[in-house]
């Protein structure tokens, strides 16, 4: 690459990480070192669930280097993400929507440490369908990077090459930097800013798992008086193989389906029941808050 354009390409990235930086927030809310979180709406920041390490004493460094107090309005595990509501005096607008993400774009990390803005810089690796995540959260699309991300850059804003809002930072295991897409981010925050919490799915049966030559999925060990899978007539010993036709490969596997989108929803069962295979359908409650 010839030498002007090498330099205009550095100030072209270093003009995206400008003009996205005043929308980010460094967080502290962790005994080991600060994240990042980004301007969602007014007085609300979107940040990574698993760097709030605290609920107390939450603090934000702010663009213009002020600090303000946070609170936690709620967090969601199954998909990472979490919200802060803080009466910051300078919040910037929300950053505007990335368009179509594919596997080769280039993308740039925005957070923010304790005096100074963060920056990555590398490609998508990875743009596929949704997905979900080990705790069955729903993702509108599996976004991974290929970049080198300073740690305090999770919960920052991964944009495109025009300055659009692609998702949320977050880091894998194994320190793979890895993006919660913007939809999913604006669906769970959402509700998070209206309830506090995500309703999470649950059937009220204690699972084992299966793994014999002629059956494989949950055998169901306890059931909850009153729960969602004794209302829809699973007994012990059921052992769960599918799940909207879809087979179930144990308990993990079913657990990821029992995802917040579940709630409500009337799902059939493919179940063994003394070798002979029924099927039933339940409808998935919401989990109590303990």
């Amino acid at each position: 690459m010839p030498k002007a354009s090498l330099a205009d390409f550095s100030r072209e990235i270093a003009g995206l990480v400008a003009a996205a930086a005043p929308g980010i927030a460094a967080v502290h809310a962790s005994r080991h070192s600060s994240s990042s979180a980004v301007h969602w709406r007014e007085g609300l920041f979107v940040a990574a669930s698993e760097a709030i390490e605290t609920e107390e004493g939450i603090t934000l460094t702010l663009p213009s280097g002020n600090s303000a107090g946070a609170e936690l309005v709620g967090r969601d595990p199954t998909t990472g993400v979490a919200v802060l509501k803080s009466d910051a005096p300078d919040g910037a607008p929300a950053l505007k929507p990335a368009g179509r993400t594919e596997a080769g774009n280039l993308v740039v990390a925005v957070g923010r440490g304790e005096a100074s803005t963060l920056a990555g810089f590398g490609i998508v690796s990875e743009a596929g369908p949704a997905w979900r995540s080990m705790r069955g959260g729903l993702i509108d699309r599996r976004i991974r990077l290929s970049a080198s991300i300073d740690p305090r850059a999770e919960g920052g804003a991964a944009i495109d090459a025009e300055g659009g809002f692609i998702g949320l930072v977050l880091f894998a295991p194994r320190r793979r930097a890895l993006v919660i897409p913007a939809e999913t981010v604006d669906r769970v925050a959402a509700t998070l800013a209206e309830k506090g919490h995500m309703p999470r799915g649950y059937l009220g049966a204690g699972l084992h798992p299966v793994r014999q030559e002629k059956a494989r999925g949950a055998m169901v060990m306890s059931l909850e008086a009153g729960g969602p899978a004794e209302k829809a007539g699973l007994v012990l010993g059921d052992i769960i193989t599918s799940w909207n036709g879809e087979t179930v490969e144990g308990v993990r596997d079913l657990i990821r389906r029992i995802g917040p989108d579940s709630v409500g929803k009337t799902v059939a069962l493919g179940i063994l029941r003394g070798g002979e295979a029924r099927s039933l359908d339940v409808v998935v409650g919401a989990r109590p808050r303990s």
